[in-house]
């Protein structure tokens, strides 16, 4: 049986009246990647920020096996004052007690390992959308996480950005040995690099498939959600 990471068990979270989970239940395999897709305002961030600890929910559990994760926000969320190098080391000099020299050393990998070891004394407003993006997930990846989170990744950028967004998160997956979850209303995206494909509406898991099974599958759901991105040029 494959080792569970992630577990979400009747979930529950509220925001007044409006119950944005709504006994939300789907589980993630240790080394894989679960898309998570969805209509807009229908709990795909709110069951990020459970899984990180932002939030905690009203009824139902949520259980994740390790406390190293890393988030990559839409935005990439990167200070603007500090340089690509800075903001990459951030976690490391907030967080731990490793001497400069390790904090090099690590900082040098990750910014290798997502094509941005040139670009290291540049500050964001320099770069582009998609450098920001590898930035981020740079950041993401220099604690050495197990767990890696994406909040709509390739939002806001252009097909051939999106592309190698997208290849990074499958190589960064494969070489570290990570599991990771991908928001994303780009459903091509998640038939490239997904595991599972995690339908959610209102709340709920509709179904969670293999890219190849949600292609075949009956559900009503699935089949309205895969006509409409179909119809948006997947």
């Amino acid at each position: 049986m494959a080792e569970k990471m992630i577990e979400f068990r009747n979930v529950v979270k509220r925001f007044g009246e409006a119950a944005v989970l709504d006994g939300l239940t789907f589980d993630v395999e240790k080394g894989e990647i679960l898309a998570v897709v969805g209509p807009s305002g229908t709990g795909k961030s709110v069951t990020l920020k459970h899984i990180v600890g932002l939030l905690e929910p009203d009824a139902g559990e949520v259980t994740v096996a390790t406390d190293r994760i890393g988030y990559l926000f839409q935005s990439g969320a990167l200070l603007a004052w500090k340089t690509v190098w800075e903001n990459v080391a951030l976690p490391l000099v907030e967080t731990t007690r490793l001497k400069a020299g390790e904090i090099d050393r690590r900082v040098a990998a990750a910014l290798a390992a997502v094509g941005l070891a040139d670009d290291a004394a540049k500050y964001p407003a320099e770069i582009s959308g998609g450098m920001q993006k590898r930035a981020g997930l740079a950041r993401a990846i220099v604690c050495e996480a197990e767990v890696i989170l994406y909040d709509e990744p390739t939002s806001g950028l252009d097909p051939v950005t999106s592309a190698q967004i997208t290849r990074l998160i499958r190589d960064v997956n494969r070489t570290r040995g990570v599991t990771s979850v991908v928001v994303t209303h780009d459903l091509g995206s998640a038939f490239r690099i997904a595991s599972r494909i995690l339908l959610v509406k209102d709340g709920r898991a509709i179904v969670c498939l293999t890219p190849d099974e949600f292609r075949r599958s009956e559900n009503p759901e699935a089949r309205a959600f895969l006509a409409a991105a179909e119809g948006e040029g997947l």
